[in-house]
């Protein structure tokens, strides 16, 4: 049976009609159910929407497969559909921590847009890395998903003498520190970054799906592999899905926290 009183009187009659599958219909009708505000405390399990409804569950997790693409309810195999809402990641100030298992270990899938990789020379870049001007980098630029909606956009830059091997990749769900290690033989083991507030451009706010009310923070980090610079990277994370903590005590002062393992 299904959960909770608007639950039982707030569904449509589905209908077999030429041009439009049921799933859709049950699409539209959970989207002006969730619009007039029911399901705020509960969403209904397949087995309710099926009885609800009277259709068969390919028909329920087609529908909901739509509802979470468009990020209004989570709903994945073996655990009940819930409400969608902004899912906010917290790290760790001080650590050299992994974007691509934070998001996943929020419950969340990780997947990345790969918009640019290739080689080429930046002299600004170069010259961060501690190299000549005209030195190759391998570049790779991505939006960064998260549960199919921007989390971020990312870019970084590799010398190409050790990350070339990087260009046969395929990053559309995989750590970039994972490829570097097992491609090229490198690990990180260090190195520091600058977190600040910004006001995103016109353009990013589109690729992050943000309106101006919204802030961003870009995150500039150098990595090193024992001491050498081996990494430049630039990410601007949308401000409402994304925070950072440090710890602090009147014993010990300001700390940060170094827990996090060192991956993408």
């Amino acid at each position: 049976m299904p959960t909770g009183k608007s639950q039982r009187v707030g569904a449509r009659q589905l209908r077999r009609t030429p041009g439009t599958t049921l799933w859709q219909q049950l699409r539209a009708d959970l989207q002006r159910r969730l619009s007039e505000g029911e399901f705020t405390d509960l969403f209904p399990g397949e087995l309710d929407l099926q009885a609800e409804y009277g259709v068969s569950r390919h028909t329920v997790r087609e529908a909901l497969r739509a509802l979470r693409d468009e990020g209004l309810v989570t709903a994945r195999r073996g655990r009940a559909p819930r409400l969608g809402e902004v899912a906010e990641l917290t790290q760790p100030l001080g650590a050299l921590y992994s974007l691509f298992n934070s998001v996943e270990s929020a419950d969340m899938r990780q997947q990345s847009v790969v918009r640019r990789l290739d080689i080429r020379a930046d002299a600004h870049v170069a010259v961060r890395l501690g190299l000549e001007e005209s030195t190759p980098l391998v570049y790779l630029e991505r939006l960064r998903l998260a549960d199919g909606r921007p989390l971020a956009f990312d870019c970084a830059w590799l010398p190409a003498s050790i990350a070339s091997p990087l260009l046969t990749a395929d990053f559309s769900h995989t750590a970039l520190y994972d490829e570097l290690d097992s491609r090229c033989g490198v690990r990180l083991t260090g190195g520091h970054e600058q977190i600040r507030a910004v006001i995103p451009t016109a353009a990013q706010r589109r690729l992050l799906e943000i309106d101006s009310s919204t802030a961003a923070m870009r995150v500039d980090r150098t990595g090193t592999a024992n001491g050498v610079y081996v990494e430049w990277r630039t990410t601007l994370i949308r401000g409402d899905r994304f925070t950072v903590l440090a710890d602090f005590s009147t014993r010990s002062g300001y700390k940060v926290n170094l827990t996090a393992v060192a991956k993408d």
